[in-house]
């Protein structure tokens, strides 16, 4: 005896059967196991080429700083006496007759109003107007006296910095020098910047740049 059941789910059963069947005869798509392509970069630009023809630039040459003077010069005062006698003036050699020498390069160009050191002024140091100009030499060598080492300009430390002005009144010319110790270049912000000694000159008659001009009286 047949079961009513059985029969009524026999062509889904086939209909199911059939499906798989068809399914397992559909190609594969196959995997693809062969490395990346590799990548290769554009070559690099080529590198611009200078044109041969063209024009350098011109650039301007710093300024070069004036000095305020030149020549020789009688000493002012026991100080100057003591730390040079005589004074030779040169652009980068100051000189002096007992055997002090300095070797210097100028720094700058600086106004008796500026500070050499927090709170102190070149017009202090060298009794000088604020407006005064004053040039500024970094000590590059130093020769103390021969005779007598202990009159160094800054004694027995080595001088730094000299400044120099020179000025011009009713009197005549006058030349005012500091020595500054201290590595830092002077200013308002420099450590270890302090004041040696302040000495004057006179300019000797027919002598560097006091030719022609009147000479201050002692």
């Amino acid at each position: 005896m047949t079961n009513p059941g059985l029969t009524w789910m026999a062509p889904r059963v086939a209909a199911a059967l059939l499906v798989a069947g068809l399914s397992a005869c559909e190609p594969q798509t196959p995997v693809n196991t062969a490395p990346p392509e590799a990548i290769t970069a554009p070559p690099p630009a080529a590198n611009p080429q200078p044109d041969v023809n063209a024009k350098p630039v011109e650039r301007a040459a710093p300024p070069m700083i004036k000095p305020v003077a030149l020549g020789e010069f009688d000493p002012g005062n026991p100080v100057a006496t003591a730390v040079t006698g005589k004074l030779s003036l040169e652009d980068t050699l100051i000189k002096g007759e007992n055997g002090a020498s300095f070797t210097t390069e100028r720094v700058a160009l600086v106004s008796g109003g500026d500070q050499y050191s927090a709170g102190a002024t070149y017009a202090q140091a060298m009794i000088v107007d604020a407006s005064q100009p004053i040039e500024l030499r970094r000590v590059l060598e130093e020769t103390p006296p021969t005779q007598s080492p202990a009159n160094a300009l800054c004694g027995g430390n080595r001088t730094g910095f000299i400044a120099l002005a020179k000025v011009e009144d009713a009197t005549g010319e006058t030349l005012k020098l500091i020595g500054l110790k201290g590595t830092d270049l002077p200013a308002a912000s420099a450590n270890g910047v302090e004041l040696c000694a302040s000495t004057q000159y006179f300019p000797i008659a027919g002598g560097g740049d006091a030719e022609g001009k009147k000479v201050a009286k002692r």
